[in-house]
């Protein structure tokens, strides 16, 4: 996937009157065109039904005088390959003839296929679109644009200010999902922490909580109990997630359990809320109660019982909760490596990097029956992807050997660069063992040395017998220069030279 593409689940979920979200890039289902009025109801509504060729055949003859909502059906048809082969340069050419016969949800359309372009020129038609359309609708537009200044798609860099000048126009026009989307920025999210404003982020969401917005309830209520001492409102926060809990948002009762516990320090206060939030279903609230029945913290020490929420939260769909069934099962006397394999599978099926890394462990140990090291590396690498220094230290372990894989010295050395950067000390020793070897880069006992000692600091005990060959291997000149090498992967990366080590780089996929 490009890694630029624009991810709006959130913003197309008001971009249209008719609830139709469009892949683009998410996890998101692809959604239908709602039903209308006029001449084109019927092909809407047998599209709508899932006779999306009829639907396309009757909107077809309307298309072609000139019908916007007829045109917008052949685009999404096209768009999404339902009722004709998807094409996304038909799709266009539909949107645009839509649009200009006064479609707007149309505009917004072509605007996202647009944006997610490889190419430059259709972002910046994209851009002049959207820009046109906000001179009239600045909330959809205003609140798409944001995003895209956001992830950089309309400029070489993100350009957060650019982000705020739109969402702030889209506020100002009523828009809650801008000012929610202002919000979270000014909490510090979307990676601008340097923008940080608690107060400011407070009064947004209050704003949109006013407007009668029930998603920023439990937001406003959590941060009025939970926040910063300044900005805590104990009063006011328990009403917003009274309101919360009246519109059926159980995650209120895990706000107020975190306050009761965290705040108060009133366990048994805490207990009550957690247990009727997960008397709703509510996930978080199951795996809090669990760690509370694990403890025996306001109610009875219980392994048992802990275990029954934690496999509640883990079927309501908790990815923690269900690694650390896993966890538990796997450390029993006699541990069903079966069902912890399950809860396990659930979790690194949910995204959860340490639980991918620890299920490509069970695939290479064999501890299923047979060692599979191909499915192993193939959970490894989706960890590794995510950043997880583990995984990418057992996937250069592979690599290196040959496991599930051909040999690859030049994809070992880059993996474990990037998990040696993040401290990681066995992948530290594998890198020091490339270059002791001079495999996948030129041999450097200097470096290797000043990296086996770097090991040995992060507490690795098998770079200690490499430390010491190596030191009989080296001159007294030799050493000095390593040690000055040492010193030198030690500064942090701000004060490191512009230089790329040979055997580092992006692990290829």
């Amino acid at each position: 996937m490009n890694a630029r593409t624009l991810l709006l689940a959130f913003s197309l979920a008001t971009v249209v009157a008719a609830p139709a979200a469009v892949n683009l890039g998410t996890d998101d289902p692809v959604a239908i065109p709602g039903a209308g009025e006029g001449p084109a109801k019927a092909a809407l509504d047998a599209f709508r039904e899932g006779r999306h060729s009829i639907g396309v055949d009757l909107a077809k003859p309307l298309a072609e005088k000139g019908n916007a909502d007829a045109l917008f059906l052949l685009g999404f048809a096209a768009e999404t390959g339902q009722g004709m082969t998807a094409s996304r340069d038909l799709a266009l050419d539909y949107y645009k003839k839509s649009s200009a016969a006064g479609h707007k949800d149309a505009t917004y359309r072509r605007a996202l296929i647009l944006l997610n372009s490889k190419e430059e020129k259709d972002r910046q038609e994209a851009r002049l679109d959207l820009e046109a359309a906000a001179k009239k609708d600045p909330a959809n537009a205003g609140r798409i644009l944001g995003e895209a200044w956001l992830r950089g798609l309309l400029s070489e860099k993100p350009d957060p200010d650019k982000a705020v000048e739109w969402w702030q126009k889209a506020s100002e026009s009523g828009d809650t999902p801008s000012i929610l989307l202002l919000a979270r920025f000014f909490e510090g999210a979307f990676g601008a922490t340097d923008k940080a404003d608690p107060k400011r982020s407070i009064e947004l969401y209050r704003k949109a909580a006013d407007l009668g917005d029930a998603t920023a309830f439990i937001p406003l209520g959590s941060r009025l109990l939970n926040g910063g001492e300044e900005f805590r409102d104990e009063k006011a926060g328990r009403e917003w997630l009274a309101k919360a809990i009246e519109a059926k948002q159980y995650g209120a009762y895990l706000a107020l359990g975190d306050f009761e516990e965290n705040v108060k320090k009133d366990d048994a206060a805490a207990f009550a809320d957690y247990q009727k939030g997960a008397e709703e279903k509510q996930p978080d609230c199951m795996l809090r109660l669990a760690g509370f029945h694990f403890a025996g913290r306001a109610t009875e020490k219980s392994e048992e019982k802990g275990r029954e929420w934690l496999a509640k939260a883990a079927e309501a769909g908790s990815a923690p909760a269900a690694f650390e069934m896993a966890s538990r099962i796997s450390k029993d006397e006699k541990p069903d490596v079966f069902k912890a394999y399950k809860y396990l599978l659930s979790a690194a099926n949910a995204g959860m990097p340490i639980a991918q890394n620890e299920l490509g462990l069970l695939y290479v140990s064999g501890n299923l029956g047979l060692s599979d090291p191909s499915a192993g590396a193939a959970w490894f690498t989706v960890a590794a992807k995510a950043g997880f220094a583990a995984a990418q230290n057992n996937l250069a372990t592979l690599y290196e050997r040959g496991m599930g894989m051909p040999v690859d010295y030049n994809n070992a050395g880059q993996l474990y660069s990037l998990a040696a950067n993040q401290g990681h000390a066995a992948a530290t020793t594998g890198l020091a063992r490339l270059h002791a070897n001079g495999l996948g880069t030129g041999q450097d006992l200097v470096k290797a040395w000043a990296l086996a000692s770097l090991a040995v600091e992060r507490g690795d005990e098998e770079a200690k017998v490499m430390l010491g060959d190596l030191t009989t291997r080296l001159d007294s000149d030799q050493i000095a220069k390593a040690k000055k090498e040492l010193e030198e992967l030690k500064k942090p990366d701000s004060e490191k030279p512009d230089t790329a080590d040979p055997a580092e780089g992006k692990a290829e996929d």
